[in-house]
């Protein structure tokens, strides 16, 4: 049997990410069907959205504990178990049960745990690999979750366009397909050492100091901007902007997962000759403009490039901080890629439901029933736009929050400091 390398856990990690875009990306792809087949409100779609990522954060918690002691490969076997029984459960219970949200929901909790194990284990996992090129490494495992969303969208668009809405159900099926064959992938390649119990910083010194604690906050503003696009902008493009489904989704979601994984691999390629904290800076402020492009473009092909450019925008934001992190507290091992990972899953949950819930508030206002009409909107575009700019404030935050990381960190090495705490990110 051919013996397996450093090179097959690289791309067994890559199909991780892969798996981990289908439990973040499938379910929305199929809102319009389960609003359409289930009665669903945009509230109840959302909240779809909060419970997976709300459990990924749970489960994020859960293995900051228990990871060390469970090990990377127990850790990422049972990940995948979970994703391939879970995304079974999504293709039958809505069917089976006379609730069929509660199947929905009870399939997104099972598979969510399964990407929430697979989230918090491949990070650090490639981040302990030999090399040096650590930036552009992490960024190129994350532009695999981007392409992983691109074929999710696509796929999964064209296969409803094809063969009808009706067999929705057989897509979770076919996506099985990638966490089983990853799981025997991960049962056999090695994994280099992680940094011992003895020699890692222990998070409640991590906790104690102020620049980790606001890298906690930009990881929260991270997945919010990131998410709150990528999980409504298939239906932002329908009934948002009044176009058909599959044109709307090559030129919206499908786009936005195209640039975020574009920008990712030139990032890998070509971010060890950049300032990671000047590149984040940029990325925030161009998601500011995207967002405000989305909300108050007067042309729908207008607001999908905004959608589309927002991709490129957020495609740094989640990796770097992770590598930012990482460079200041270089021995916080696994369990500080956890604590991260929880921030922003907690963002993830936090920016689509508010833009679920200020849509749903703005759609069920008689009182702005007339500010729609003026505009040349119905109420339900005019909620969408509403929830996009609600969201706005993360990557407001996002921009502000990097600016004070980068002058906290300048005040930092003016302090005498503990070894691990010097790196290039507090220089």
């Amino acid at each position: 049997m051919r013996k397996l390398t450093y090179k097959h856990t690289v791309a067994a990690c890559y199909l991780g990410y892969i798996t981990q875009a289908a439990v973040v990306n499938l379910s929305p792809i199929l809102f319009i069907v389960f609003q359409t087949e289930y009665h669903l409100s945009y509230e109840m779609l959302g909240r779809l959205i909060l419970i997976n990522f709300g459990t990924q954060l749970l489960t994020d918690a859960v293995a900051v504990r228990y990871i060390d002691r469970l090990g990377i490969r127990r850790a990422a076997l049972f990940g995948h178990t979970l994703v391939v029984v879970g995304f079974g459960l999504m293709s039958a219970l809505p069917r089976l049960l006379s609730a069929p949200y509660l199947g929905l929901i009870i399939a997104d909790v099972v598979y969510a745990i399964g990407g929430g194990l697979i989230e918090v284990l491949v990070s650090p996992t490639v981040d302990a690999l030999p090399g040096e090129a650590k930036d552009s490494a992490m960024s190129l495992l994350h532009s695999f979750y981007s392409w992983g969303q691109v074929a999710v969208l696509l796929f999964s668009t064209l296969f409803i366009k094809a063969f009808g809405a009706e067999r929705w159900y057989i897509l979770p099926l076919l996506w099985a397909a990638v966490p089983a064959v990853n799981l025997f992938l991960f049962a056999r390649v090695p994994l280099a050492p992680m940094v011992t119990e003895q020699e890692k910083t222990p998070l409640k010194r991590l906790f104690s100091m102020p620049v980790f604690i606001l890298a906690l906050l930009l990881m929260v503003c991270s997945g919010a901007s990131e998410q709150a696009v990528a999980q409504w902008s298939s239906l932002f493009a329908e009934k948002g902007l009044g176009i058909p489904k599959l044109l709307g989704d090559l030129l919206g979601p499908v786009m936005f997962a195209a640039f975020m994984g574009l920008g990712r691999m030139l990032y890998g390629i070509w971010g060890e000759r950049l300032n990671l904290r000047a590149v984040l800076e940029l990325s925030a402020g161009l998601c500011i403009a995207c967002y405000a492009l989305m909300v108050f473009a007067p042309s729908p092909f207008i607001s999908l490039i905004g959608v589309a450019m927002s991709g490129l925008a957020v495609s740094i934001m989640w990796p770097g901080m992770l590598r930012l992190t990482s460079k200041a507290f270089p021995l916080g091992g696994a369990a500080m890629f956890g604590v991260l990972a929880i921030m922003g899953d907690l963002g993830c949950s936090l920016g689509p439901w508010i833009t679920g819930l200020v849509s749903d508030a703005v759609i069920t206002s008689n009182a702005l029933a007339g500010r729609a009409a003026a505009s040349g909107m119905n109420l339900e575009q005019l909620g969408l736009r509403a929830g996009l700019l609600a969201a706005a404030v993360f990557p407001v935050m996002m921009l502000l929050g990097v600016l004070a990381f980068r002058r906290r960190a300048k005040a930092q090495t003016a302090e005498p400091q503990p070894a691990e705490r010097l790196s290039d990110a507090a220089r």
